[in-house]
């Protein structure tokens, strides 16, 4: 065996022939440094890259140990002319978790990477590479770029990762949705929150209805509700073992955006957690706190500056065909509460003003072709919260129980609906989660208490791996009209049931045609829509 050919099994070898490699890595070359795999570092829950644009990614990875993330990039596959990124050093303080920001990548290239980790207790001593691939956006962007590059655009979209109990199940194979998904080959995966259930232990056996077992992998972390940091944390550590989740990450980019399960249940200003015996931490600001630095911590998401870091909305651009705008209902609402009130305020609020006013400019701004908005919950669908001190309907979502003029936090969802038809934005689609199961919602102005608006689609998907329910009763406000849904007949019914659900999207670059597609665990289509786009 040659000696680099040594080396590069041994993991010491990082690009073509060493050169430019740090002092410290090219000392790397000296044989007999590492002597086991047990004294190298490791990377227990693989990689992830997220938020890749036309020209740059990020990669993420979480070691075992403190120690340096570097990552070596190349448009080829066999590294012949790669580039090295050293990156943060990975300390216990963030759970051994970081990122780098690739960027100056060949535009719309597909972009091979290797990460390594650097043992700070001895720096000779570098980690087994973890190989991945990301596809990079076509060149060109929608903000202010009607041309570009332009190729075939495919991604899938769903939500919902592990919830009701219902964990990594080995003998049933884990969580297969992602290998399914995984086989679509798509170019991203966009999911639509619920990216854990802090608030969901996890049993090691769940007893079926047939008198079969459904059997779970457990750690100490999941096995309660998540209060400490390292609860939240030990939530997302836990979905990332699954070999499914791992092998889906190294070849997929993702777009994470949140929803309520990542804290608790439904949380809001209004949430209290004093009768729940589960939580000795009833503080609600307390739990979003921690739950918060956990997400961005495991989220293979482009941080925001420090104005407000820890923002979860935000424009990736995908191309001249494509601009998704990723909005965050959860952060910025009032509390939960009958939400019938006739004039917005403070208790109305749903994405908020300064939120709203982003995304009103950026529609405004883009010159792609479709504009998806990926939220985290449907429009139009009933999402109750119990009910209030009073006895009224308390509600979680946008819709209010009331087939009546827009009221409540329905008045913000209005005023955005309006604003897009006022500035003619065409091609605006919402691409959702968050019931457990699927459906493609039709907004007809037509048929709307409220019609100030242009029609427009909102698709449904979900869960991952997770319980389903439904289908949720509709709201008549907006003119939801249900074209299509598929729901399990009871309630929590297991991923083995087969009602799990992931959406795909595919936009042709010759006709700018989007089709939607709603497919179920095997992959199998259950419905699709071909969208063509009005004044291309």
């Amino acid at each position: 065996m040659k000696r680099r050919d040594l080396l590069l099994s041994q993991g010491l070898w990082i690009g073509a022939a060493g050169l430019g490699l740090p002092r410290i890595l090219r000392a790397q070359q000296a044989p007999g440094v590492i002597t086991r795999d047990g004294a190298r570092p490791q990377l227990p829950h693989g990689v992830q890259t997220g938020d890749v644009t036309a020209d740059s990614a990020i990669v993420w990875a979480r070691g075992d140990r403190p120690s340096r993330l570097w990552v070596e990039w190349s448009a080829r596959e066999n590294f012949a002319d790669a580039q090295r990124v050293r990156g943060p050093y990975l300390l216990p303080e963030s759970d051994y978790t970081g990122r780098i920001d690739l960027t100056g990548l060949p535009q719309g290239q597909q972009i091979h990477y290797r990460v390594v980790l650097q043992d700070l207790g001895n720096e000779r001593v570098l980690s087994e590479p973890v190989a991945g691939r990301l596809r990079l956006a076509p060149g060109g962007h929608g903000h202010g770029h009607r041309h570009g590059v332009s190729r075939d655009v495919r991604f899938v979209w769903s939500g919902d990762t592990a919830g009701q109990g219902w964990g990594i199940n080995p003998a049933w194979g884990g969580m297969k949705i992602y290998e399914q998904m995984r086989r679509e080959q798509p170019d991203f995966f966009l999911h639509c929150g619920d990216t854990i259930y802090a608030d969901g232990p996890i049993q090691s056996a769940v007893q079926l209805k047939d008198g079969s077992v459904w059997g779970n992998v457990v750690t100490e972390e999941v096995s309660k509700v998540a209060e400490t940091l390292n609860e939240f944390r030990g939530r997302y550590r836990y979905n990332l073992m699954d070999a499914n989740v791992q092998r889906f990450a190294r070849e997929v980019p993702q777009i994470w955006q949140w929803d309520d399960h990542e804290v608790t249940n439904n949380w809001s200003d209004a949430k209290d957690l004093s009768a729940d015996a589960r939580y000795t931490e009833k503080n609600i600001p307390l739990l979003a706190g921690r739950a918060t630095r956990a997400f961005l911590e495991y989220a293979p998401l482009r941080h925001a500056a420090d104005v407000e870091s820890e923002r979860v909305y935000r424009h990736v651009p995908y191309g001249p065909l494509l601009d998704v705008f990723v909005i965050d209902m959860r952060s910025y609402r009032g509390p939960n509460t009958h939400n019938t009130q006739a004039a917005e305020g403070p208790e109305t609020a749903f994405l908020g003003r300064e939120q709203m006013a982003w995304l009103l400019e950026g529609l405004k701004r883009s010159k792609a072709t479709w504009k998806v908005i990926a939220s985290d919950m449907p429009i139009g669908l009933h999402v109750p919260d119990g009910k209030d001190a009073q006895g009224r309907a308390r509600w979680e979502a946008v819709a209010n129980g009331v087939d009546g003029p827009a009221s409540g936090r329905e008045l913000e969802i209005a005023r955005l609906l309006t604003a897009i038809k006022r500035a003619r934005i065409d091609n605006v689609v919402w691409l959702t989660a968050d019931v457990h199961y699927t459906a493609a919602h039709y907004y007809d102005p037509n048929r709307a208490v409220y019609g100030d608006f242009d029609p427009f689609w909102e698709f449904v998907s979900g869960p991952l791996n997770a319980g389903s329910f439904g289908p949720n009763a509709v709201d008549a406000t907006f003119g939801l009209q249900v074209v299509y849904q598929k729901a399990p007949p009871e309630a929590n019914a297991p991923p083995s049931a087969g009602f799990q659900f992931f959406g795909q999207v595919d936009i042709d670059a010759r006709s700018r045609v989007m089709t939607v597609a709603l497919k179920d665990l095997t992959g199998a289509t259950l419905f699709t829509k071909a969208l063509v786009p009005a004044r291309v």
